[in-house]
């Protein structure tokens, strides 16, 4: 499902598994801010949750239930929640990088090319190339080779 279709934007030969949801969390725009690369695979039951932009570069493993969120919520006191502004940074994903089942992707990461991201794992800050990551927060256990 895509909320916003003119803000996706699909490389050639990716395979999209069934019950993905790309979903353009803001008002109208000039598009794509939500852009993968070419031969790209995304597991079934993937979310793209994205107010600024997600840019996935090509030759990249996406496994099922994997989620990506480029926002979050203000938690000032005085103010509901819900009516507070948005956090946004972008997403970026380099290429040839592997993410493991269920693992989330918060704002303002870039993952380096050839990085794995363990299954399960929360990244909260960004990846270097060729780093393997995990945990809740994820951290580096080792460097790939």
């Amino acid at each position: 499902m895509c909320t916003w279709p003119h803000q996706l934007a699909i490389g050639k030969e990716c395979i999209i598994q069934p019950d993905v949801f790309f979903n353009y969390d803001h008002y109208w725009t000039p598009g794509p801010s939500i852009q993968f690369g070419n031969h790209v695979f995304i597991g079934r039951g993937c979310e793209f949750n994205i107010r600024c932009q997600l840019n996935v570069g090509d030759d990249c493993l996406i496994a099922s239930g994997v989620k990506m969120i480029d926002h979050d919520h203000g938690s000032d006191l005085g103010c509901l929640m819900r009516q507070q502004e948005n956090n946004s940074k972008p997403i970026s994903i380099k290429d040839n990088v592997w993410i493991g089942v269920n693992a989330t992707i918060l704002k303002g990461v870039t993952i380096g090319d050839g990085a794995i991201v363990a299954a399960a794992s929360v990244v909260n800050r960004s990846i270097g190339p060729n780093e393997v990551w995990a945990g809740v927060p994820a951290r580096m256990i080792r460097k790939r080779g």
